[in-house]
């Protein structure tokens, strides 16, 4: 560990935040001179206070660590080129339109990447008034369901949660020409394509 960026970084995310050496050390419960040892480069925070100092600071603790933060290109704001995760012990799901670290229960989570195969299920959409009504071929039990169904059109993003015993069904408001992706917790993660 280099505890001279450390300690830059330490000072620029601290003022960034409008805190003082003071206020930081009341969060944390050490002394302030501990705060400006670790900002002068003298010394590097306790393995204990690197989750704390990590929420206080709001920045990634490994990234602290390291002395540095790494900033992602500017998001071209493409919805097209959305990326989602789930959280595999509490299913939760996330997105991003462009490149981020996401985490959950602790746990850094890789984008999910659409596959093709024979698992695949068959979808049927169906045109009424002013939506697709749109059918999956595909189990609902506790154990093998959909967890997600997501539509992406142009600059819109329409994601469904959907729950094991519920129909495997959904209604998407009509945009011919978009994508439907779908996650099932046990096969993974899909896409096709809706025309019409």
């Amino acid at each position: 560990m280099d505890c001279a960026k450390i300690g830059s970084l330490i000072a620029r995310l601290r003022k960034e935040k409008g805190l003082t050496q003071q206020n930081m050390a009341d969060a944390l419960n050490i002394s302030n001179k501990t705060v400006s040892k670790w900002e002068c480069g003298l010394g590097c925070p306790d393995v204990s206070l690197w989750s704390e100092l990590s929420v206080i600071l709001g920045a990634d603790m490994a990234q602290m660590m390291e002395g540095e933060i790494t900033l992602n290109r500017p998001d071209s704001g493409n919805i097209d080129k959305i990326r989602f995760y789930v959280c595999p012990s509490c299913r939760n799901i996330l997105t991003s339109t462009g490149s981020a670290s996401i985490f959950c229960c602790g746990r850094k989570l890789e984008h999910l990447t659409p596959a093709v195969d024979k698992n695949t299920p068959d979808i049927k959409a169906e045109m009424t008034d002013t939506d697709y009504y749109v059918t999956i071929d595909h189990e609902m039990s506790r154990e093998h369901y959909i967890l997600f169904a997501a539509y992406v059109k142009s600059d819109k993003l329409f994601l469904t949660r959907m729950y094991p015993e519920q129909s495997a069904a959904l209604r998407i408001p009509y945009m011919p020409k978009g994508r439907l992706y779908i996650y099932c917790v046990k096969h993974g993660f899909t896409v096709q394509s809706i025309n019409g």
